[in-house]
């Protein structure tokens, strides 16, 4: 996420300054200080153009596309979830406070608005401890998708169950325990059981929760247009769980405890040197939907504060230097490493939790977007080489054709 100078944000947003000072008191625009010159402040880029975007009033379809692609406006209706006011909403109601007590099963109920019927295990599962996580998930996903019918013309009814059958399996996978103890317990108990960390079963089932949906993200999105297609709930999940393995999505627990690992080698003011210096934050901090602080990250710290008194090594230090040299407050990703770092979660633990949680939420996704019934097809902006006519293909036919790269001549 880069930053700008205020002239680059008058001159991006065509306003006068006392504008721009407003919208940064609304925290329509975040802003930091400058590390160059404490006098002088920086402004979020992404805010900048979002706010110029909306300043804009009837724009262009072009203009429209780009800005929502990045940040910007509502692309799809959902009754599922939303992000206002600093607040995360299940269907209207408070995830944070839900947290508190529900589970990940009762969360797929209030998503799907269907009764699940979880099934039973399957009792021939073939284990695959040879193979990370991941790759089981992916694997058996796959092999659904390819005979799982299209819940197309499906009743409503009738898909709850369907999408019940897809999580078991993800969760079979993921989970790798038995059959017998998958039967007897729900998702949260199995993995601190799995992991062997008894203590941490309460805090796992509040980050099932609070991760189970959020908005249209670059996950969700993939499993809705898998959806909008006709796909069985299976490829859309599959979907879902390839787009979350990114280094940027639901990879980026990694790339927070990199940064708590330099931070306790060479401390955290080097760790953060980068990122201070050129604006460009890592993924432990700092969410464009949060400006005050993304609250899942706030409610899952507060909770081992509470029953830990301290945050594990390295990230104490960090929390506080990113808060007083930028104004940035931690991510999800920020508390899901320190849960793992605490409670000693095997390497796979964060994306685990991540995915098998996300996967509710995609399956909600998939559900609403099949009953509305309508294909997702955006259209490009092209910005490549001037197109050729037919006219001038014929009279200059070796001038407007590009080389092979792949045949001399």
């Amino acid at each position: 996420m880069g930053w700008i100078t205020a002239e680059q944000a008058l001159q991006v947003l065509q306003v006068r300054p006392q504008t721009l000072y407003a919208q940064v008191s609304r925290h329509a625009i975040r802003s930091r200080p400058d590390p160059t010159d404490p006098r002088r402040s920086l402004y979020h880029a992404q805010d900048v153009q979002q706010q110029a975007a909306r300043r804009a009033g009837r724009r262009r379809d072009q203009a429209i596309a780009a800005a929502t692609i990045r940040w910007g406006d509502p692309v799809l209706d959902t009754g599922l979830s939303t992000v206002s006011e600093g607040r995360l909403c299940f269907r209207g109601r408070d995830a944070v406070d839900w947290s508190r007590s529900a589970t990940l099963e009762e969360v797929a109920e209030l998503l799907w608005q269907a009764r699940p019927d979880w099934p039973e295990p399957s009792p021939t599962r073939q284990a695959r401890s040879a193979a990370p996580a991941l790759t089981r998930a992916l694997q058996a996903l796959a092999e659904r998708a390819s005979h799982d019918p299209s819940p197309l013309g499906t009743k409503v009814s009738e898909l709850g169950p369907q999408a019940a059958s897809v999580l078991m399996t993800v969760a079979e996978t993921l989970i790798g325990d038995t059959p017998a103890e998958a039967r007897s317990r729900p998702f949260h108990q199995r993995l601190a059981r799995q992991w062997n960390c008894p203590d941490a079963a309460d805090t796992i089932r509040q980050a099932l929760v609070l991760l189970a949906d959020h908005e249209l993200n670059a996950s969700t999105f993939a499993a809705r247009v898998t959806a909008s297609t006709g796909a069985a709930l299976s490829a859309c999940v599959l979907s879902g769980l390839a787009t979350l393995s990114g280094p940027l999505h639901g990879g980026a627990v990694a790339r927070v405890q990199a940064l708590v690992d330099t931070t306790l080698v060479q401390g955290a003011e080097t760790a953060l040197a980068p990122a201070l210096r050129t604006g460009r934050w890592y993924p432990a901090f700092g969410h464009p939907l949060y400006p005050e602080g993304d609250v899942r990250a706030r409610a899952l710290l507060a909770s081992l504060m509470a029953s830990h008194g301290r945050l594990p090594p390295g990230f104490a230090e960090l929390q506080a230097l990113a808060l007083a040299r930028a104004g940035e407050h931690p991510t999800v990703d920020f508390a899901l490493a320190a849960l793992a770092r605490h409670h000693a979660w095997p390497e796979e633990g964060p994306f685990t939790v991540f995915a098998l949680s996300r996967c509710v939420g995609w399956l909600a996704h998939a559900i609403e977007q099949v009953q509305q019934g309508a294909l997702i097809r955006p259209r490009a902006r092209y910005v490549g080489p001037p197109l050729i006519s037919p006219a001038q293909e014929a009279n200059n036919p070796t001038e407007t054709r590009a080389p092979s790269r792949w045949h001399p001549g």
